[in-house]
């Protein structure tokens, strides 16, 4: 047969093969086939495969799944694609790297209908099911009616003839007590819920056990269903709730206790989305379980026995006292230990109640104000309702004064639990202010979430400058950087981001007065309609200069103005927002002029492309100055 691959004579270059207008309502499966081959060993930057989704509308493509793994056989990648209204290509990019003893190819790309975890092992590549190979004992494709296969059953499932195909697994060959044997579907790509079924048969002639598990991207295992009768001569179907908010892989696994055990047959595995007979009930979301604290205090309470506890405060711009980390002049909370000098004082702050039995990752952003020991005045228990006891599982230890920092833990319990925040100040001398923004949960370990794709049209500047590049005129440039910036009064202390992370900004005392620095982004599909550009904005410093963001489309010399900002406007990170339009294709540009002194550090971070209108409006696009009431500082 044929297979397609990547021309490599053109060194550093990206080859890119796009589908036509596809177009599916119904869930599907994306199968591909491919190999990465090399004959070096590991190389700094090695060969890539990616597949993107592009959607109508859209001015970013999607990354579904990526590859960099060499290997000297076909692999089979399968991918779920979300049901949608739109219509859509997929477009398949081949990186060669510096590795010109690298290819890239791909022998068959195939569009389903249905979900990937489903199979009738009708064809050769068993829907990505693999066997995990065992010296004694393994899964087999049965039926066929092939002459010498160890086909068990006279007659599969989905044909209900001799000449179809099933899984099955026998003890001929079991040389221990407990051998164990492991069918494993592909990885759920998408969040899935609903009902899992298959058909089996199972003869027995000694204890086999047949276990359906979840297993997680942590290796964490979950038995989701069990057999309970001894014999099937018949083909049965069994039916299970199935909850994939996060990738997971589902395994068949038998296990034997002799060789004269019997066999386990397995076949038709399908998925609903609709729950099986036995359960209803509503999912769980986890948005609702976060709070950035703008509107009020969300679905968290506090309980008052302690005494002031903690306060929903907001800060005005100014350059002395930093906003809360949402938008720099919004909500957040504040302990205010200081206040109360009763020492030994508590302040609890309790989350909604999660369910059991199910992986989250809890990230919120503080910042302490203090004087001597911080560490230990801000910690994280959780609460289990049928406990009285608080497990604490995270504190904080020591971080830079007054700044933004995140903080990230995963957790898991087999009970129903919230999340409690305790600011504990032990003596007057030990506290400090601490702050408290931005709180959100996820689904799935914080490990996981890292190992995600990006959301398409975001830059966090963390690992490179995605898809922006210097226009270098005269000596002025873009920085990419962590940490505070060299002149004092000037510049962020950290980043939006993380705290920690990265943020570009352009460093004043290399430039002259009135010389500009251009960040520009690569060009950027039109669509039809509004889109949103959300950044955060940093110009603190008493010879701030200018930052605009201009519009340049594509065959046009002139840069439109979108937004504008000039001189000092707060020690904050501050949220902007831009609508506009483009319907052809387009190039954003971040201009940053030099002001007076070199204290005009001006910086950016965190920003986001998005599709339709802005949800807020921000209320001046073009401000010079400084506003009125700059230094005022409001609780």
């Amino acid at each position: 047969g044929h297979y397609i691959s990547v021309d490599t004579s053109y060194e550093g270059e990206k080859a890119v093969l796009s589908s036509p207008d596809l177009y599916s309502e119904e869930w599907s499966c994306v199968r591909l086939i491919y190999q990465i081959a090399t004959t070096s060993g590991t190389s700094p930057n090695p060969a890539r495969l990616n597949l993107y989704l592009r959607q109508e509308g859209e001015s970013f493509d999607r990354l579904l799944w990526s590859a960099k793994e060499p290997s000297d056989s076909w692999l089979i990648a399968s991918l779920d694609l979300v049901n949608s209204t739109r219509k859509y290509k997929l477009v398949l990019e081949g990186e060669i790297g510096q590795d010109k003893s690298t290819s890239i190819a791909v022998f068959e790309i195939k569009i389903t209908s249905g979900y990937c975890i489903e199979c009738d092992f009708e064809e050769n590549h068993l829907c990505g099911y693999v066997n995990r190979w065992n010296p004694n004992v393994n899964w087999f494709v049965g039926g066929g009616n092939i002459r010498n296969s160890q086909s068990i059953l006279p007659k599969d499932h989905t044909l209900n003839s001799a000449l179809g195909h099933y899984m099955y697994v026998d003890s001929v060959y079991v040389k221990h007590f407990q051998e164990v044997a492991q069918l494993i579907s592909p990885k759920t790509t998408a969040p899935i819920s609903g009902c899992l079924s298959f058909y089996y048969q199972l003869k027995q002639e000694s204890s086999i056990v047949f276990t359906v598990y979840l297993r997680d991207m942590s290796g964490f295992y979950e038995e989701i269903w069990k057999t309970d009768s001894a014999l099937n001569a018949a083909w049965a179907l069994a039916e299970v709730n199935f909850n994939a908010p996060y990738p997971m892989e589902v395994i068949f696994e038998v296990a034997f206790n002799s060789a004269k055990g019997g066999y386990v047959a397995l076949d038709d595995i399908s998925f609903s989305p609709v729950h099986c007979s036995n359960q209803t009930g509503t999912p769980f979301n986890p948005a609702n379980a976060g709070c950035n604290f703008e509107e009020g205090l969300c679905n968290f309470y506090q309980d008052h026995k302690d005494g002031p506890g903690w306060s929903r405060v907001k800060v005005k711009r100014n350059v002395y006292r930093a906003g809360d980390h949402t938008t720099g002049f919004g909500y957040y909370l504040l302990a205010n230990t200081k206040f109360t000098s009763q020492p030994e004082y508590i302040g609890r702050l309790y989350g909604p109640t999660l369910p059991g039995n199910l992986q989250f990752c809890l990230r919120f952003y503080y910042a302490l104000y203090g004087f001597f020991k911080m560490s230990g005045t801000l910690a994280v228990y959780i609460f289990e309702e049928n406990h009285v006891v608080q497990e604490k599982i995270w504190s904080v230890l020591d971080s830079p004064k007054g700044v933004w920092t995140q903080a990230e833990i995963s957790f898991k319990k087999p009970m129903p639990c919230k999340v409690v925040f305790v600011s504990w100040c032990k003596s007057f001398w030990d506290c400090g202010l601490v702050a408290l923004d931005d709180v959100s949960l996820s689904l799935g370990s914080c490990q996981a979430a890292d190992l995600l794709l990006p959301s398409p049209g975001e830059c966090t500047f963390e690992k490179d400058e995605c898809m922006f590049t210097q226009k270098k005129r005269g000596r002025g440039s873009w920085h990419r950087k962590r940490g505070p910036t060299p002149t004092s009064y000037t510049g962020p202390k950290g980043d939006h981001t993380t705290g920690v992370g990265y943020y570009m900004y352009i460093e004043a005392s290399n430039m002259v007065y009135g010389q500009r620095a251009y960040l520009v982004s690569r060009l950027l599909r039109g669509i039809s309609g509004k889109q949103c550009l959300i950044f955060f904005y940093h110009m603190y410093g008493a010879g701030t200069g200018l930052l605009s963001v201009y519009l340049k489309k594509e065959g046009d010399d002139e840069e439109i103005p979108l937004w504008r900002r000039t001189g000092e406007q707060s020690i904050s990170w501050l949220r902007g927002l831009i609508e506009y339009e483009s319907d052809t294709n387009y190039q954003i540009i971040f201009e940053a002029i030099r002001g007076v002194s070199i204290k005009s550090d001006t910086a950016i971070d965190d920003i986001l492309f998005q599709a339709g209108p802005c949800l807020e409006v921000e209320e001046i696009q073009f401000s010079s100055g400084y506003p009125d009431n700059l230094n005022e500082i409001e609780y």
